[in-house]
């Protein structure tokens, strides 16, 4: 295999123009010759640079709206032809056949149909066939062809020219090449999935994941782990879309644990009321409402002030400068907001360390985005749990019913539970959480954590009693027995929400009214695993 490979001819068809010129002229200079097609050869000539037109190639003229100008033995056969295969050449000189030894190409813009709500003729219209028939024929044959696919790779490419003088290594040549099979398979995935989605195949034989890399990580979940953040390309504000203003960069723990915290906070409507919502290894350590974003946040942390170290800090509204200040008098690794003013981000400027996103919106929790799970030798694929609870959903259950107060509590706890571990246990009061207990095995365990952590942080407030006292609970899941709700009950709590759907439904209810409970069911679990 030949190490070193002339670029003499090159073929540039682009959607997107963006450096177009610059690539252009760079190869001119070189003496390479340039072949285009439509917009992309009116964009280089307007820049003073020679070009000839694919139809002149082809001795065809583009027709069919633009479908049909690459697809041609003149085309393919260039990009595909054996440069040290005898009969390849022979063939070529033949059909009057030219070696096409550098193809620059990126595709039409479907993505970008498909994230503006584009319609379904508009997206049949904007999926490219020629463009990847050429890039998959030019990276098959990487021996002699270098292919490019990205605009962020013209660069590279320049400086491996002028490297080699004008010619490409095989190792440049691979690397193109892989990377142009990842863009046209990301492309068929998008095409795929947007299909599926439009004729309503909710679960279609084959499904295509793809993404673009966004940052190679330090290390995974633990430093013996190597991982990297890829994004999907959607516009759903969160982690992904978040501009960093400052801080070290995001580790793969402040990934994942930073989108649960904004995933929460999302819940609850800025226009409303301002959240908070504290996270730590993806569970709600305090979340709460307020009449200001700073009440939220002091509400939000007096929940546990231990587990909030260290931890993930979420707003549903923009930062201001009191709430940043109050954020710093504790080490914190992440705040996520929808904005910040000018004076929060001048107090946070102090702590070089603290990493501040913004995503000038917040995500809509009643959208169904996919969610995947690898498990072995597969893929758990479903809808992202967008289940909304509402009062005019619940049904009291208990010859007791809750207060228009305790109604709110319980709804308050019914969005964060959905938002823990299983099993979940919350305690809310005054529509912030009082105590959490996630991810154990025993729904009595989950409650008696829950309520430990309330002992304890009331100690620490130096209050009389825990603010579990008078407090609204909420389980994710049903409680198959008594013992779990009897638990909340001596944790102080007055009302309760849950799925329901027991076998042994009667005898929870039973156990509630005994203990002059409210409880509440809303046909819906979270579990959250």
């Amino acid at each position: 295999m030949t190490d070193l490979y002339p670029v003499k001819r090159a073929l540039l068809s682009v959607s997107d123009k963006t450096g177009l010129v610059e690539l252009g002229k760079a190869l001119s200079e070189k003496g390479v010759e340039l072949l285009s097609t439509g917009g992309s050869a009116g964009t280089l000539r307007d820049a003073g640079l020679q070009v000839k037109d694919v139809s002149e190639v082809t001795g065809f003229p583009e027709m069919m709206d633009g479908r049909v100008k690459t697809l041609h033995p003149r085309v393919h056969g260039g990009l595909l032809a054996l440069r040290d295969n005898a009969e390849h050449v022979a063939a070529m000189e033949e059909h009057g056949i030219g070696g096409i030894d550098l193809l620059v190409v990126n595709l039409y813009p479907f993505e970008a149909a498909l994230a503006r709500g584009a319609g379904y003729e508009e997206m049949i219209e904007n999926i490219d066939i020629g463009g990847p028939a050429m890039i998959r024929a030019a990276a098959k044959n990487h021996g002699f062809v270098t292919t490019v696919v990205d605009v962020e790779d013209y660069d590279a490419l320049i400086a491996e020219l002028e490297a080699h003088g004008g010619q490409t290594t095989y190792a440049f040549r691979q690397k193109m090449a892989q990377i142009a099979y990842a863009r046209t398979g990301a492309y068929d995935a998008a095409v795929s999935t947007w299909m599926a989605n439009a004729i309503g195949e909710a679960t279609p034989r084959r499904r295509v994941v793809a993404g673009t890399v966004k940052q190679t990580l330090r290390y995974g979940e633990n430093p013996h782990q190597s991982a990297a953040f890829y994004v999907d390309g959607s516009n759903r504000p969160g982690v992904a879309t978040a501009v960093q203003h400052q801080g070290k960069e995001l580790s793969y723990n402040n990934i994942n644990d930073t989108d649960a915290a904004f995933e929460l906070v999302a819940e609850f409507d800025p226009a409303e009321t301002p959240a908070v919502a504290i996270i730590k290894h993806a569970n709600p350590c305090g979340v709460a409402k307020g009449a200001t974003l700073l009440e939220a946040y002091r509400k939000a942390f007096d929940c546990d002030r231990t587990s909030a170290f260290g931890g993930i800090v979420a707003l549903n509204t923009a930062l201001d400068a009191e709430t940043a200040k109050a954020i710093t008098e504790i080490f914190t690794e992440v705040v996520i907001a929808p904005g910040a003013s000018e004076a929060a981000k001048e107090v946070f400027a102090a702590k070089k360390n603290l990493r501040l996103l913004t995503t000038e919106g917040l995500p809509n929790v009643l959208e169904k985005p996919s969610t995947i799970r690898q498990v072995a030798g597969g893929y758990l694929f479903q809808d992202k749990d967008a289940g909304f609870v509402g009062l005019g959903d619940l049904k009291v259950v208990t010859e007791k019913a809750p207060s228009e107060a305790q109604m709110q509590d319980l709804l308050f706890a019914w969005k964060v539970a959905k938002h823990v571990k299983s099993n979940a246990i919350v305690y809310v009061k005054d529509q912030a959480t009082v105590g959490v207990g996630a991810g154990q095995m025993s729904r009595v365990d989950s409650a008696l954590i829950a309520a430990k952590k309330a002992e304890r942080m009331a100690e620490a407030l130096g209050l009389s009693e825990p603010l579990t006292k008078g407090s609204a609970v909420a389980s994710d899941a049903f409680f198959p027995f008594p013992d779990g709700l009897l638990e909340a009950a001596a944790a102080g709590a007055s009302c309760v929400i849950q799925p329901g759907g027991s076998m042994r439904d009667q005898d929870v209810i039973d156990a509630a009214n005994e203990a002059g409970l409210a409880m509440v069911f809303t046909g819906m679990r979270h579990f959250r695993h």
